[in-house]
């Protein structure tokens, strides 16, 4: 067979190869992930409307209008007990992206690397022909800060607009590559200044054009995009005319402002700070970030790709913004850690509300569900595929578990269903909120003989967590000795 024959056989191959690529690939959806950072769930109306008037206005009656979120849920899957499998950056995000638990990907606390050999499921899907990209904090790459375009990009590919950490305003592009527009402080960090900052520089503003770009650029192929928005985390601030959309709110202290230290749980302790003069300012950035999730629905629609698009919505963590007399994050307490998940796709998931429990490890098994992918093989959540299409399945058991980030050997670990709360911890004694009876979670239900049931099932549930998942708080001898005492 001459050069010329051989020629002729290896062109024909190589085309119908290549045209059977594009027919496997192009019918696959795209992804778009979008995560908040530190985003109390009662500001968005989704979330408002599965709750009662007292939880739903929880610093008033005036609120912030958040209608593209809203329609994300409104056509797609709303899950009201999805949480942080831990409640600070860091761990969140390595269980979020890679489906492991913190204390076996390796980032148990904020600040704390992915091990080397972490499948995201940015991995999994370029290695299914999918086009991957991440925009925004990553908070995963050990101290370095911002630290853009990490060299470990853990399927990632095109990382141009990853940065390790920081909540910076204001953003530019350089010769050298995108970099935070504003003077260094003393540690020679970046300043989080916003001073200057517009519709093209602000950071919400600017991560979301480079997202919109990313599309543009990856059309004839599926892609996967995750955008991490800086905001509404601290500190507290937003461009015109965001920052004064909501000055005029006389906001109220939350309904469990007023906690007595005696009556509240060790880990829970009043961290008084009881200005709420900056709500106005996390309203506008909330109402910016959801402007902003407009405009990607409007490109998406005008691309013609909106009906073949998975869009999740969710967030790394809550911010309590004064209840329980608390700021900020880390404890099991609602406002600090449930986060909104939204999952739109219209090709498998109808207009639905979930309520069983699930966390953030079951991110990764679940998306890879809904696409009919196999998964890296390390992950230990759950697929919670069929719940999001069908609203709700046979034989899901309805708890999730959560920890304590690492921190000096005092910790906590949790067990939740969609009713119940039950938390064990190395300094104190155990709590049971019951969701229903107490949505305040101000009250203790430990020692009501009527619970001894309930406490006897989360406490065997979270023995077999921790021992299936090798969790380090299991072994300190309260927590261990309160949960066996659990189950005589």
């Amino acid at each position: 067979m001459n050069k010329i024959v051989l020629g002729i056989i290896f062109a024909v191959l190589s085309f119908f190869t290549s045209a059977d690529v594009q027919a496997t690939t192009a019918n696959k959806p795209n992804v778009i992930v979008i995560m908040t950072d530190e985003h109390n769930f009662r500001t968005l109306g989704a979330y408002r409307k599965q709750l009662s008037k007292e939880q739903a206005l929880m610093w008033g009656s005036e609120v912030v209008e958040t209608p593209n979120i809203d329609w994300l849920a409104d056509n797609g899957a709303l899950a009201t007990s999805f949480y942080a499998t831990s409640p600070v950056c860091t761990p969140s995000r390595g269980a979020f992206v890679t489906g492991m638990y913190p204390q076996n990907n390796h980032s148990v606390q904020n600040n704390m690397p992915l091990r080397d050999d972490a499948v995201t499921f940015a991995q999994v899907l370029k290695e299914n022909g999918y086009a991957t990209g991440y925009v925004g904090k990553w908070h995963l790459n050990g101290d370095a800060k911002p630290q853009w375009a990490p060299k470990r990009k853990f399927g990632f590919d095109d990382n141009r607009y990853m940065f390790n950490r920081g909540h910076y305003k204001k953003f530019k592009d350089t010769p050298e590559g995108s970099r935070v527009d504003a003077k260094p402080d003393k540690n020679g960090w970046p300043k989080t200044t916003h001073a200057g900052a517009d519709e093209k520089s602000f950071s919400t503003d600017y991560q979301m054009t480079k997202v919109i770009d990313f599309i543009d650029a990856h059309q004839k192929q599926p892609f996967a995009m995750m955008l991490s928005l800086s905001d509404p985390h601290g500190p507290d601030t937003v461009r015109p005319p965001y920052d004064t959309m909501y000055t005029h709110i006389k906001f109220e202290m939350p309904r469990t402002f007023s906690v007595d230290a005696k009556d509240t749980p060790t880990w829970g302790q009043p961290r008084p700070q009881p200005n709420l003069q900056k709500m106005s300012q996390y309203y506008g950035m909330i109402k910016l970030i959801d402007d902003n999730i407009g405009r990607l629905l409007k490109h998406l629609k005008k691309s013609g790709i909106m009906d073949n698009t998975i869009i999740i919505f969710t967030a790394d963590h809550g911010d309590l913004k004064s209840e329980h007399n608390r700021q900020n994050k880390g404890v099991p307490f609602e406002a600090s850690a449930k986060v909104p998940f939204i999952v739109y796709y219209p090709a498998k998931v109808k207009p639905v509300v979930i309520n069983e429990a699930m966390t953030s490890v079951d991110f990764q098994p679940t998306l890879m569900g809904l696409l009919g992918i196999k998964g890296g093989g390390n992950e230990e959540g759950r697929d919670a595929s069929k719940l999001l299409i069908k609203g709700h399945v046979k034989g899901w058991k309805d708890v999730a578990f959560f920890r304590q980030s690492s921190s000096k050997g005092k910790g906590w670990l949790t067990v939740v269903s969609d009713r119940y709360k039950l938390v064990y911890n190395t300094w104190g004694s155990p709590w049971l909120f019951d969701l229903e009876q107490d949505p305040d979670e101000l009250d203790n239900f430990y020692s009501n003989p009527n619970y001894r049931e309930v406490i006897h099932d989360m406490a065997k549930s979270l023995q077999k967590y921790a021992e299936d998942y090798n969790d380090p708080y299991y072994d300190n001898s309260h927590i261990k000795a309160e949960v066996e005492k659990a189950m005589l």
